[in-house]
């Protein structure tokens, strides 16, 4: 059992996470408030999905930051610069380092699934923000230094 332990529990796990990302997983249908004016038409929200990006972009942020976060990609959603859909948004080539890394596979937690709720709700601690980083982690020269900051929370900083 050790031998196939060792030699094939890689394999598993990358088994078993595309298991999870193809299941169908719960939808619930919200609307939430736009922030640049107006109200967005309901669309399907995988709250799964957006509760799993929220533990691995910030997990170890205040809950505020969380919620935050969560209304980046939102707001994402909303902005004719992005894709429309939540999965286009998450999944957009180079846009999230916890798609390529892996850690969006993790399951949520109950802080990041009311996170994930709390923002569709509406509430947006993050001011409309499209962008949010953490500058200990980017370098100088990456190009979200170029972005208006409108909001810190946390070691997040939230740009437009």
């Amino acid at each position: 059992m050790k031998m196939f332990h060792k030699k094939h529990l890689r394999y598993i796990g990358l088994i078993m996470a595309v298991f999870v990302l193809l299941a169908p997983l719960p939808c619930i249908k919200k609307s939430w408030a736009a922030t640049g004016g107006g109200t967005v038409n309901r669309k399907t929200i995988d709250i799964q999905l957006l509760a799993r990006v929220i533990r691995a972009e910030a997990e170890a942020e205040p809950y505020i930051g969380q919620v935050a976060v969560g209304a980046v990609i939102l707001n994402r959603i909303q902005s004719p610069k992005f894709p429309n859909t939540l999965a286009g948004v998450i999944y957009q080539p180079k846009a999230f380092e916890s798609v390529s890394n892996g850690s969006i596979n993790k399951a949520p937690t109950a802080s990041t699934r009311k996170a994930a709720q709390d923002c569709l709700n509406g509430w947006d601690p993050s001011g409309g923000a499209l962008f949010f980083f953490n500058p200990a982690k980017v370098g100088a020269g990456s190009y979200v230094w170029t972005r208006k900051i409108i909001q810190r929370i946390g070691k997040h900083v939230f740009a437009l």
